[in-house]
C-alpha cells in the first residue's frame, strides 16, 4: 500500500552573487531537484541515495512540509500535503543541522517539544522514559546540551523528534558523523520501528547503509531519480550485481566522467 506518491516534484532556489561567484556561474536560479518521482510503501523502509547536492534534503524536506515544491504533487496517505498542514502530526524529519540550545538540558527541550505537540503530562513521561532508555539518554537528563557528546546530541535529537509517535519518520543522513557504536543504535532502532509499521524514509551517500536496512531506494543524481526498485531487483538487473558500480554508472550519465 502506498503510503507517500512524490509526482514531478521541482524546486528552484534563487542564487546570490556570492553564490553565482563560488558556484562559477552566471545563472541566478539553481534547480535542486527536478521531475522527482517515487513512491513510498507501507511500513518499509525507502533510502534515497545520492551524492553530496544532488537534491536529497531538497526532496526530503519538501515531503516534510517545510518547503514547497515549485511544481508537482505530494500524496501522503491520499491526502494532498500542500492543502492539509494537518499531515506534520504524522511526520517526524531529523537532520544533521537541527540545532539544540546548549544552555538547555534533554529534560527540558524534550518536554518544550511535546507541549509543542498537545501531548498530557502522563503521556509525555511515559513516552520520554522509552525513548530515553532507548537511547541512554537518562543518566545525561540534567546535562546541558553543550556538553553532551556530538554522539549524545544526535540521540537527544532523534528522541526529541520522535516525541509524537509518528507513523512516517523522516531522517536526513541518520548516521553521518557518528561514531559506529551510535551509528548502530540509530540503525537498530530504525528498524524496530518497520517492525512495528512505522514508514521510514532515509537519504543517504553510503551504499552500506541502504543495502543493510532498506526495502527500496531511489538513486538521485543532479537533482532527478534515475532509478527506483527494491535493491535486489536492482542487482539483479545488472550485469555486475553490485550496487555501488549501478550508481556510479548512472552517475556517469548524467554528468559525465567522476574521476
Amino acid at each position: 500500500m502506498k503510503i507517500i506518491e512524490v509526482t514531478g516534484i521541482k524546486k528552484t532556489f534563487s542564487l546570490s552573487a556570492k553564490q553565482r561567484k563560488i558556484n562559477q556561474t552566471n545563472e541566478k536560479l539553481k534547480v535542486a531537484i527536478s521531475d522527482v518521482n517515487f513512491y513510498v510503501n507501507k511500513g518499509e523502509i525507502f533510502g534515497l541515495l545520492g551524492s553530496n547536492g544532488a537534491g536529497k534534503t531538497t526532496t526530503l524536506r519538501c515531503i516534510a512540509t517545510l518547503i514547497k515544491p515549485d511544481e508537482g504533487n505530494i500524496l501522503i496517505d491520499g491526502i494532498d500535503i500542500s492543502n492539509d498542514l494537518d499531515v506534520r502530526k504524522k511526520i517526524a524529519f531529523l537532520t544533521n543541522e537541527l540545532k539544540l540550545e546548549d544552555q538547555f538540558t534533554p529534560n527540558y527541550i524534550y518536554d518544550y517539544f511535546s507541549k509543542f505537540h498537545n501531548l498530557n503530562d502522563e503521556y509525555i513521561e511515559k513516552r520520554k522514559n522509552e525513548l530515553f532508555d532507548k537511547f541512554e539518554i537518562t543518566k545525561f537528563a540534567e546535562t546541558k546540551i553543550g556538553d553532551l557528546s556530538t554522539g549524545m546530541k544526535q540521540k537527544v535529537s532523534i528522541a526529541v523528534s520522535l516525541v509524537h509517535d509518528p507513523d512516517i519518520i523522516i531522517f536526513d543522513e541518520p548516521t553521518n558523523g557518528l561514531d559506529v557504536i551510535t551509528a548502530k543504535v540509530v540503525t537498530d532502532y530504525l528498524i524496530d520501528m518497520k517492525n512495528k509499521g512505522k514508514t521510514i524514509i532515509i537519504s543517504t551517500h553510503i551504499m552500506s547503509l541502504v543495502e543493510k536496512i532498506c526495502d527500496r531506494i531511489g538513486i538521485i543524481v543532479n537533482g532527478k531519480v534515475k532509478l527506483c526498485d527494491t535493491i535486489e531487483n536492482i542487482k539483479n538487473n545488472s550485469s555486475s550485481h553490485d550496487l555501488e558500480e549501478v550508481f556510479f554508472n548512472l552517475y556517469k550519465e548524467e554528468l559525465g566522467d567522476y574521476s
